[in-house]
């Protein structure tokens, strides 16, 4: 992933146009397509520190050198819990046509891992995932982002029913493959015009699990 498209997801994850995030930053809009795109290779040391703190996001981040949280099969994060003052909400069943995050879809508020860094949080229903070492009743944490790389977890809302599964996809054929980590489950297939009924919520960045 590039520079471009962090700031590009960043962005995008909170809702901000490259007009406003220019304001924040200091420069135009057209700068901030330029960053995106990559046609400004060499981004100034200010303008990072000014990003990073528009997102609340470490520099390193913004460069690459930090990956917050990475959540893959290679390299899962179990923290060891440790007091937080910050709280994220954990969402339940989705209301229908409600944004994410709104209210009405809380289920509770739950505090974040020492270290660890997400928008909101799933509780994991099921055993699809237990190869990730993701066992029913973990909480999962979310970091917001309506993208993600092939080969990593995320939370994808189905219609109104949000699910945690592994992501690839095809773009030539336009083929979303969300996999689960248990062999004895099936992966869900989407093609073409079934991609309308799927929207990634963010990027599973960590999770806690229960004394087994």
């Amino acid at each position: 992933m590039t520079i471009g498209d962090r700031i590009h997801i960043l962005r995008c994850a909170r809702n901000m146009t490259l007009e406003q995030l220019g304001k924040l930053v200091g420069v135009g809009k057209s700068t901030v397509r330029k960053w995106e795109t990559g046609s400004i290779a060499n981004m100034r040391q200010d303008k990072i520190e000014k990003l990073a703190r528009a997102f609340g996001v470490s520099p390193l981040y913004i460069l690459g050198q930090y990956e917050r949280g990475e959540f893959t099969d290679q390299s899962l994060r179990e923290p060891s819990f440790a007091a937080s003052s910050r709280t994220v909400p954990l969402i339940g069943a989705i209301a229908c046509g409600e944004p994410i995050l709104a209210m009405e879809n809380w289920e509770s508020r739950v505090s974040l891992p020492a270290g660890i860094d997400a928008d909101f949080a799933l509780r994991c229903r099921g055993d699809s995932m237990i190869q990730a070492r993701i066992y029913d009743g973990d909480i999962v944490y979310i970091w917001q982002q309506d993208e993600v790389d092939n080969g990593q977890i995320a939370a994808v809302l189905i219609d109104d029913e949000a699910t945690l599964k592994k992501i690839i996809y095809d773009r030539a054929q336009r083929r979303l493959i969300l996999s689960p980590a248990n062999d004895a489950y099936a992966p869900f297939v989407f093609v073409g015009e079934e991609l309308d009924r799927v929207r990634i919520l963010g990027r599973a960045v960590a999770f806690t699990s229960a004394i087994r």
